[in-house]
């Protein structure tokens, strides 16, 4: 795996910003909800993830020998895992999606018969 950049970071939020951007251009729901699946993934999305990096970070800098030991610093490192607990509630966000597909799935199209007699 390469190294971690902060670029390699910021690529990664500018194609966050890029899927946004196309969503409110208003694209086919089930289009929508599969570039959408994969960052709300129960195990491995973003809500996850950003929980999980939160945390390592609390943990790195606590542990760090540089880290002064004062209660401002406890008060950041709190903070930072509050931070990491409410994030990882959001890991329910992919019943959302199923719920979404189940709503679709069950909706009939108007090109299949249902539509309006003319």
């Amino acid at each position: 795996m390469p190294a971690l950049t902060p670029d390699a970071i910021r690529t990664a939020t500018e194609t966050l910003s890029h899927l946004t951007d196309y969503l409110r251009e208003g694209p086919d729901p089930a289009e929508a909800l599969a570039l959408v699946e994969p960052l709300l993934d129960e195990y491995t999305g973003v809500p996850v993830q950003l929980a999980d990096s939160l945390r390592a970070l609390a943990r790195a800098v606590q542990d760090h020998p540089d880290t002064p030991r004062a209660a401002e610093v406890d008060l950041l490192i709190a903070e930072l895992r509050d931070a990491a607990w409410e994030q990882a509630d959001q890991h329910t966000l992919h019943y959302v999606l199923d719920d979404l597909r189940g709503l679709y799935a069950k909706t009939p199209s108007a090109t299949q018969g249902g539509g309006r007699c003319r």
